[in-house]
């Protein structure tokens, strides 16, 4: 049943382009008069838009195209020239007529329809609308954008038509409150994919060799489907609100998996580049945490997927960082050291696995493949904690700080049992690798504030592991946070600098505060620096950081104080490896005896007293005549020849303690001190991590002398004025104790490490048997209150009755 026609006037204009050839459009005047019409008597626009929309559906049935597109003509301009509130009406006979078109197969047809449909998606209404509905549209013009049309330019005319068509949804609903059904996943899943459909393929054509024009036009004049996607989807993005971001992000997520576009993972940068630029700022903590969970269920996929979230991951962080990053600031270091444990496994895995089996390239394949992510994880933790401010940097550092694995101490995010000694270490070396990167240009004001204990204790206890990789970067983190005037490039390669004036070195008076951490902590970096430079398997790049260190010290935290004590340190250094009591090799006391050479004659030049810098001259000009072996620029070149001993009695060529203290004479230096030898302080981190150091031996001092306990006839001696005379005298008991001290040092340095197992596990069974025999005498069965005893095999043996068979007094019962 048919709408009534309205009137005679009405009839007759709407009538008139059926009587004429459609080729010769519409006419002019006739619609001048229908529009005025409308204008006039707006009640009557409902029944003018359903006469149109009834004529407009029998010519599309009857393929009478010319006089549809008269009529979807007829209808914008009537749309375009009326707004009044009897619009609405005419509003739902235009969207039938327009996905009427839309239903079509001609193309032709579904790109008038939606050419139409922008227009009315251009108009501001007055009021909102409260029934009607978009999601034919929406699927209507999602489907358009994967078109398949055979001609590729009628594919191309109809991809860009349905990216039109969305661009219109998109900016007559999100502004609309009543219309927020419109960022619902069933929406947002037929939306966003459809745009980055049409971008993709203009990135798989640069790929295949046929660029795509950058601008929104082809080069035939045709509009680029890849142009407008990306607009309408940089739209799409800056109009989503705080609640609708999680709705936004997840298809991008879900298209990438479905079309395998994490490897290569180029698209996928620069979708999530396009969305963080988009969106607003405060938002953008929102796609790291969908990235975030996005990478927890990919734990198991290929590396190479991994690796690609992770650098995307990266490319999010490294705009965010700049903006605000919310609350998941620690979340992002979280997730991303839990994947780097998760990969370390993963690795350690396949290495195992390719040692038992013959498919040994695939396996380094697979290795190498974990590598790249774990080098991913650890820039994205450098790139992100290095552009955080200064607070939360510090933060950050001691986070991470307490997820590197330290011998003997608690670790409850790393299990070092499951990965093993290999796997440690290569969680010990990325992790400060990472610290490397958040630290470098890191600004404290206060060392006390950049070097708190917690984060203090574990980097130095590192340092002393048994492992000349794990020392350098420590060395290198203790660099970026205490060089704060970035002096470290002046002072790089250890070697004797003639004129230190020269580097125009930048330096500030010690704060009240710097000089209180050095009194605090100054004797813990003296003696990991003592430690450090006897390892046997230091390198040349050791002696340099060694060598960075002092001079950084010098120049960041040394007062009159400090100067005296880093001297006594540098003439501890000098003695060890003259003395050489822990049989180093002559590469390692040549690179120590270097290294107080240049150290010295930095220190001579910084605190400008010419005296000092005389005999360290002179010293050093002495080295290059008769031993050029004790200077860095011999020492650490390649073949040089090393001697079989050094001389100790040539006192001229090594620094002497009498002559630098009568250098240092007068006011400002406390020249008595250097007469103090420098001795480290003993500590239990050589222990947690199981250095092998002369410091072990001294651990043993409470080992147990006697070899059994003394029997009753030593305890019963008689007591008597000479037994009390001998115990008040006490003058032979310190050399005894010294003695004692000294045999055990020198049995468990030279004993072979059988007797000492042994000798050991006769003390262990010893103290077996006396706690066996003290735990006979006090715990036994309870005796039966019956008493009923049996004696077998001439041992008494008590049985035990049970309680509701035992008799009690009548006392105890109640």
């Amino acid at each position: 049943m048919f709408p009534q026609i309205p009137s005679r006037l009405f009839r007759e204009k709407i009538t008139t382009h059926q009587k004429t050839d459609p080729k010769d459009g519409l006419s002019k005047s006739d619609m001048e008069k229908l529009t005025f019409y409308a204008v006039s008597a707006p009640e009557k626009l409902d029944r003018i838009g359903a006469y149109l929309a009834e004529r407009l559906s029998r010519d599309v049935v009857r393929h009478r195209y010319g006089y549809v597109v008269i009529a979807m003509e007829a209808l914008d301009q009537l749309l375009m020239a009326c707004h009044s509130q009897s619009i609405k009406p005419f509003v739902e006979s235009f969207l039938h007529m327009v996905a009427k078109l839309l239903e079509s197969r001609e193309p032709d047809l579904q790109v008038l329809g939606t050419n139409s449909f922008v227009k009315f998606a251009n108009i501001e209404e007055d009021t909102p609308s409260y029934h009607r509905r978009y999601d034919f549209f929406v699927s209507q013009f999602s489907a358009m954008c994967h078109s398949t049309h055979e001609d590729p330019e009628t594919r191309t005319r109809i991809r860009v038509a349905g990216i039109k068509g969305l661009q219109g949804v998109v900016r007559k609903t999100v502004n609309d409150e009543l219309q927020a059904i419109i960022w619902e996943p069933q929406h947002m899943d037929k939306l966003i994919p459809s745009m980055l459909f049409n971008m993709q393929d203009s990135e798989d054509l640069d790929r295949a060799g046929h660029p795509s024009t950058p601008s929104g036009t082809g080069q035939d004049g045709e509009e680029n489907p890849a142009a407008l996607a990306e607009s309408c989807f940089r739209e799409l993005l800056g109009r989503a609100a705080y609640g609708n971001m999680n709705n936004a992000v997840r298809p991008v997520l879900v298209h990438l998996d479905n079309h395998h576009l994490w490897d290569p993972n180029e698209f996928a940068v620069s979708c999530f580049r396009i969305i963080m630029y988009s969106i607003q700022a405060q938002h953008s903590h929102h796609v790291i945490q969908q990235v975030l969970n996005h990478l927890d269920t990919h734990n198991k996929t290929t590396p190479r997927v991994r690796a690609g979230i992770v650098q995307v991951l990266l490319e999010t962080v490294a705009i965010a960082a700049k903006g605000s990053v919310g609350p998941t600031v620690l979340e992002v270091f979280n997730t991303l050291l839990k994947h780097l444990r998760m990969s370390v496994d993963f690795e350690l895995g396949e290495s195992s696995r390719r040692n038992s089996s013959t498919s040994v390239s695939s396996g380094r394949g697979k290795e190498s493949e974990e590598r790249i992510v774990q080098n991913a994880i650890i820039q994205t933790i450098g790139f992100f904690g290095g552009n955080l401010p200064d607070y939360q940097r510090a933060e950050v550092m001691m986070f991470i700080m307490g997820k590197v694995p330290v011998y003997g101490t608690p670790c409850h995010t790393l299990d070092t049992v499951k990965i093993g000694h290999q796997g440690t270490k290569r969680i010990q070396t990325m992790l400060l690798s990472s610290l490397i990167m958040v630290t470098s240009g890191f600004k404290s004001k206060s060392m006390a504030a950049a070097l708190p204990p917690p984060f203090l204790d574990p980097l130095f206890s590192i340092s002393l592991m048994e492992d000349s990789e794990l020392r350098q970067l420590v060395l290198e983190i203790l660099h970026n946070i205490i060089d704060r005037h970035d002096n470290r490039a002046k002072l790089r390669g250890i070697r004797i600098i003639p004129n230190v004036a020269a580097l125009k070195i930048k330096r500030e008076k010690i704060s009240k505060q710097d000089v209180a951490f050095m009194k605090k902590h100054g004797q813990q970096l003296y003696r990991h620096i003592y430690l450090g430079c006897k390892e046997e398997d230091n390198v040349h790049k050791n002696f340099e950081l060694l060598f960075t260190t002092l001079a950084i010290l010098t120049i960041e935290l040394a007062n009159e104080e400090v100067v005296i004590d880093l001297i006594r340190l540098a003439i501890a250094l000098q003695d060890m490896a003259l003395a050489n009591e822990e049989n180093m090799p002559m590469f390692i006391r040549c690179g120590i005896m270097a290294l107080v050479a240049a150290y010295l004659n930095f220190l001579s030049q910084m605190i400008a007293n010419p005296p000092f810098c005389q005999h360290v001259s002179k010293v050093i000009e002495l080295r290059n005549m008769d031993a050029p072996y004790l200077l860095p620029e011999h020492i650490f070149r390649d073949k040089c020849p090393l001697p079989e001993s050094l001389d100790k009695e040539d006192r001229l060529l090594y620094f002497q303690t009498s002559d630098m203290a009568e250098c240092l004479a007068g006011p400002g230096y406390n020249a008595e001190r250097l007469s103090i030898p420098y001795v480290p302080q003993v500590t239990d981190e050589d222990r947690l991590t199981r250095r092998k150091s002369f410091v072990d031996t001294i651990s043993l001092q409470v080992d147990i002398m006697s070899n059994s306990l003394p029997d009753k006839s030593q305890l019963a001696e008689e007591i008597t004025f000479e037994t009390l005379k001998k115990a008040i005298d006490t003058t032979g008991l310190e050399e005894q104790e010294r003695e004692k001290r000294r045999q055990v040092m020198e049995k468990f340095q030279k004993a072979p490490f059988e007797e000492i197992a042994a000798h050991c596990e006769s003390k262990a069974n010893m103290l077996h048997n006396r706690l066996a025999q003290i735990f006979e005498l006090t715990i036994r069965p309870p005796p039966s209150p019956s008493g009923v005893v049996s004696i077998s095999a001439g041992h008494t043996q008590h049985q035990s009755v049970p309680v509701y068979e035992m008799k009690f007094p009548d006392l105890c019962v109640y």
